[in-house]
């Protein structure tokens, strides 16, 4: 049972919770009829075996940094319950099943499309991005913001711009929703030499950014409404969710508690998945 359990957390669950939450926004925003179960299941299902083989590399090239940090000490690697040879087949075999899944019952489209989310954040970020500039979270942050994309190809089998324009949303949140994190483990990060923003361009300017980007998504966030993928439901969902969102950004500006840091981030996470819930709420009310 243990053994089990170090596997289950070599695919970080939590992080894949919240992809598979996002596909599956995607999914159910692609069309006005929810379709076949069975065949959303197995979308999800080979999606999430991608984005834990993802993790599960993330964690194996990562293993000795994560041994030095608070936040990620206690994974698998660190604590020798795993070896990184273990690790690493098991990485291959459900990454391998995971595309299988995809190619055979879903699309090749979304096989691709997520093979490519699985190298951009196991291998470009992991190995290169992340220790190359402090535009990491940023330039990495693409293939994070995958998931709704992959859900709406799983089953429109196309790129539809309305996909594009929730990546585009992720994409733009990914920024403040890390950079706050990292404020507060700032510490870490600079004894790994990891070239976090509040590491190589100081705490004041990182959180001048989060209030940038906050801004940007409030203006992002909109768009579902401009483009009439959405109605007013979510447009006062979005207005509201994005105005606290920038409440915390700005409070953490002027704030010299880097708890005011961890609150941001925290309330970062309830702004994805509420505004992603707004969207559904408005599509299927004003579909019924």
């Amino acid at each position: 049972m243990t053994l089990l359990k170090s596997y289950y957390q070599l695919c970080k669950p939590n992080v894949v919770y919240m992809m598979l939450i996002c596909a599956f926004v995607g999914m159910l925003l692609a069309e006005d009829t929810i379709n076949s179960i069975g065949y959303l299941f197995l979308s999800l299902t080979g999606i999430a075996f991608c984005a834990a083989s993802a993790a599960a590399v993330n964690q194996v090239i990562d293993r000795n940094t994560d041994a030095s940090m608070t936040r990620t000490d206690q994974r698998p690697l660190p604590q020798g319950e795993l070896s990184a040879k273990h690790a690493s087949i098991f990485a291959l075999v459900i990454g391998i099943i995971g595309a299988l899944i995809l190619y055979i019952y879903v699309n090749t489209l979304t096989m691709l499309l997520t093979l490519a989310s699985l190298v951009g954040y196991a291998f470009i970020y992991t190995i290169y991005l992340k220790r190359a500039t402090p535009q990491n979270i940023v330039i990495g942050g693409l293939a994070g913001a995958a998931p709704p994309l992959l859900g709406w190809s799983s089953v429109t089998n196309t790129i539809d711009p309305y996909a594009l324009l929730l990546v585009l949303i992720i994409f733009v949140w990914t920024p403040p929703h890390f950079w706050a994190l990292a404020i507060y483990r700032k510490d870490e990060y600079a004894k790994e030499s990891i070239p976090m923003l509040p590491v190589t361009h100081g705490v004041e300017f990182t959180k001048l950014q989060i209030v940038l980007y906050t801004i940007i998504l409030f203006i992002v966030s909109v768009l579902p409404y401009v483009v009439l993928m959405s109605g007013e439901i979510y447009l006062f969902s979005s207005l509201i969710l994005s105005a606290i969102f920038l409440y915390y950004s700005v409070n953490l500006y002027f704030s010299n508690d880097d708890e005011d840091a961890m609150k941001t981030f925290q309330f970062s996470i309830y702004y994805i998945f509420l505004i992603f819930l707004a969207l559904l709420i408005d599509h299927y009310l004003i579909t019924i």
